[in-house]
This record gives C-alpha cells, structure tokens and sequence, in this order.
C-alpha cells in the first residue's frame, strides 16, 4: 500500500522540510521508512532512543547523507531553533524529514522561527480512497489506524483500541495539561461516543459529568490536540437565520463510534472529508474547510466543504433513503449550493431534483 501523499512529500523535500504530523501509530515511520527507499544514503534518527539523541545533539550523522529523518524532535528543548541550525548549514543535497505526533503540530503552531523553511503534511488513517479492494463495512467496524485494520479478528482491533486510547489519556495528555480526574476525562471521551454527529452541548455533558462546561472544553480541545476526535464546526456566513454555534464531533478512529450502522457510515464520511481537506491544503495550498449546515428553523445538512469562505459542496449521509433530503433541497433553492446524498445501501445511483444521490462507497474512493 503506497500512502496518498508519498509522491508529494519527495517533491516537497526538494524545496523545504517536510513536517509529517498525525495520530500516533497512523504509520508517520513506516511512511517515513518507506519514502527512505528512494534516497541511497538516508538516516532515521528517533530522540527518543539514547544512542540516536547523542547523534542528534551532536549533528554526527555523515557528510554524505542525502535525506535526514528526525522522529520526535519536538521533545528537545529548544528544538526550533536546533533545526533552523541544521536547515540553514546544512549542503545542499541533504533533505530533511521530521515526523511526530499531536505535541509536533501543537509546537509547529507557536512561534515562527521556522516560518517558510517547511511544507506540512498531516496524516490520517487510511480510507476508502487509499485501499480500495476493501468493503466500506471494513472501515466501518476496524477504522483506518493500521493495526486494527489489518488485525486478524475483531477481538484483537478491540484489544488494540482500548490500550491505544488509555495509553494515550494517561501519557501523551500530560504534555498539555495536568489532568487530576481521569475519571472525568474518560466520561467526557465516553459520551462523545455516543453522540457522533450531533451538536454537542458543552453545558449538557458537563451536567451529565458533574464538571464545570468550561472544563468539558477543555478536555475536547485536549482530545482533539491528541487526534482521538476532531470537530466540524456550523457554517453560518451568508446562511440566514443560521445561529447554531455548536460543532459537531466525529472519531479519527470510526472503530470507537458507539452506534448504529448509520452513525459508522457518518463518521467514515466526515474523516474521509476531512482527508481531502487536509490534502487540499498540504498539497495544493488552497483554503478548504469542513463544516457543518444548521439553521434557527432546524433544517440541516450534515456536511458542507467550503472553498475560500463559499460552500462548495453540500453532503448528507443516508443509510437507506433514497429520496433526497427535504434539507438539500432547501438549501440548494435558497442558497444554490451543489448537493449530493451519499447512501450506504444503494441499488441505482440517480439525479433528482438537481441533487446527486449516490452509492456512498463509491463516492469516497473518489476523494
């Protein structure tokens, strides 16, 4: 399996670094390894081995080496500055590649002592579009992290979940905040669960956890900085009487959704979405955006791809229904935004209404 951005990224090491960022255990080292085989003489570096930090601190790889590949880097004090160092000096025929988790993107953020040294590129599970010999139900029940998908049963993608999400929670969580209530933290995580594709209110889950709703933030913006959830915000600009401020949250691993085949099937779509908007940016330097349709009246769409502030594309996701949204009608007369309902279980692909409906499966290996 060749990972989508592969090509991209030895383009871009031509020009600049390359920050690979994303989940951990999403495959950022195998990726890295893989895009390693076309350099004849390159070095993989990871900070957190003692015998490759010495290296590291000491700049001691040999002159020769043509790609630089430096894992977990954001752990070194002063680490932005150490690879400015390292990029301005370094000749001309090396490349340099920097892989790392949630804590990378989060420091990429802040400061700018880097600012037009590197390109970004963010990686996601797999989905319909990379592998695509694979039935939708497989991304569905699995989700896209490798290990649970390849894993020989269920059981073993289920054992795999549950140490990567309590790892994570107890571990990689204290580099953003010092959390006294687990407890708390992983009722926030298990209703979060529950309530896939829908507004979340932060006032309700904190009743429900007995927290303040700014603590229950909190913990989401925490989630999110970890890659377990990601939010898809309402769109409201030049959408009348659009003021529902709630986002709504999806899984980076469909496999923790708790719900019915429906709810899976949304939860794939919006990653699959978010997918292509991450690749939009990183590879072709537009502004795209995921969102989210809802006005004061109710009506609601479930996704909206927004291209430089104009809604592009208006998604509803359907198990079974074939005939269009009562919601993609409305807002396609009022607004003119182009509309599609993606169905997970379609016999004949159709037009109706100038809205597209087609087989869910097949429109996500397109992205």
């Amino acid at each position: 399996m060749e990972r989508k951005q592969k090509q991209q990224i030895i383009q871009d090491l031509d020009k600049k670094m390359v920050f690979l960022s994303g989940p951990r255990q999403v495959g950022k080292t195998w990726l890295a390894k893989e895009i390693a085989r076309d350099f004849p003489n390159s070095v993989y570096l990871n900070y957190d081995s003692l015998a490759d930090r010495k290296i590291i601190t000491d700049e001691a790889w040999l002159p020769r080496t043509d790609l630089l590949i430096l894992d977990e880097l954001h752990k070194m004090d002063m680490w932005k500055n150490y690879l400015k160092g390292v990029f301005d000096t370094k000749p001309d025929s090396m490349k340099i590649l920097v892989t790392g988790s949630a804590r990378l993107e989060v420091f990429r953020q802040s400061g700018d002592s880097l600012a037009g040294r590197f390109f970004r590129h963010r990686l996601l599970p797999v989905t319909p579009s990379e592998i695509q010999f694979f039935a939708l139900d497989h991304f569905m029940t699995r989700g896209g992290f490798p290990e649970p998908f390849l894993a020989e049963s269920d059981r073993d993608a289920d054992r795999w979940r549950m140490q990567y999400v309590d790892g994570l929670i107890r571990s990689d969580i204290l580099d953003f905040e010092i959390i006294h209530d687990f407890r708390a933290m992983n009722l926030v995580l298990e209703l979060l669960r529950l309530r896939v594709g829908s507004p979340i209110s932060y006032t309700s889950i904190a009743e429900d956890v007995q927290v303040s709703p700014n603590t229950v933030k909190k913990y989401i913006q925490i989630l999110e900085s970890l890659f377990i959830v990601f939010r898809v915000p309402p769109f409201s600009q030049n959408i009348a009487r659009s003021i529902i401020k709630e986002p709504k949250i999806y899984f980076f691993d469909t496999g923790l959704v708790k719900g019915d085949e429906g709810i899976r099937f949304e939860n794939t779509i919006a990653l699959s979405l978010l997918k292509h908007v991450y690749h939009q940016e990183d590879c072709l330097g537009t502004p795209w955006s995921l969102n989210y349709l809802r006005t004061k009246d109710k009506e609601e769409v479930d996704f909206c791809l927004v291209n430089n502030a104009t809604p592009s594309l208006m998604i509803e996701a359907k198990r079974s229904d074939t005939s269009v949204a009562r919601s993609l009608i409305s807002f396609h007369t009022k607004y003119h935004i182009p509309g599609m309902q993606l169905v997970l279980h379609l016999k004949h692909e159709k037009v109706e209404k100038n809205i597209e409906i087609r087989r869910g499966i097949d429109y996500l290996r397109t992205l």
